[in-house]
């Protein structure tokens, strides 16, 4: 697959804004600073696409991109956000849980982490969480241009070891560089391997 075209459709503040949609959807969602409207630009071509900063948490909303007139591509909320007031984090929380809960057309869920770092605590709980909901998950891992020696090989091996204490089968994972444009072509891949199995 190649991205023909990326256009950003709207921004949700709510889930009951959205309305259903028999088109495909794949969602992006990860800690705050896990790079991932980064990603998102590498991934359509497009540096202006999805909205970064240098301030973490930058994504308050849910942000849906439609893909080659085809499929939707949605930019989610940040979880584990320190900078944000209680009340803040509430109604993030809900908007997340019930998209990825609620959302019918979601084909799946991209888990964005950042490869630098050893198993965060966050991350597995946000993933064993859609893994009890059957939710479908793909782990990507991110900023793989950082490694210093086998930092990226020893991480990841480390967040699939506590993976499997609870999975039978622990998800499928993706290594990626938005910086050097690294893990593209297995993304696309992977969506247009998905797009071909009927939900």
């Amino acid at each position: 697959m190649e991205i023909q075209s990326a256009r950003f459709v709207k921004s949700y503040g709510e889930f009951s804004q959205m309305v259903f949609e028999p088109r495909p959807e794949f969602a992006f969602i990860g800690r705050s600073n896990v790079g991932k409207s980064s990603l998102i630009n590498m991934l359509c071509n497009n540096k202006g696409l999805a909205k970064t900063s240098s301030t973490p948490g930058k994504t308050k909303l849910i942000n849906q991109f439609l893909i080659n007139e085809k499929w939707n591509l949605v930019d989610l909320p940040g979880y584990g956000y320190a900078r944000v007031s209680k009340g803040d984090k509430k109604v993030f929380d809900s908007l997340i849980t019930n998209y990825v809960i609620k959302r019918e057309n979601l084909y799946c869920l991209f888990i964005l982490i950042d490869s630098r770092l050893p198993p965060q605590k966050i991350d597995l709980e946000f993933i064993s969480k859609c893994g009890s909901s059957g939710l479908p998950i793909c782990l990507v891992f991110t900023k793989t241009d950082k490694d210093k020696g086998k930092l990226v090989e020893q991480n990841v091996e480390a967040l699939c070891l506590e993976l499997k204490k609870t999975w039978n089968t622990i998800p499928s994972y993706l290594l990626t560089s938005a910086e050097k444009g690294f893990g593209r072509k297995e993304i696309l891949k992977f969506i247009d391997s998905a797009l071909k199995i009927p939900m």
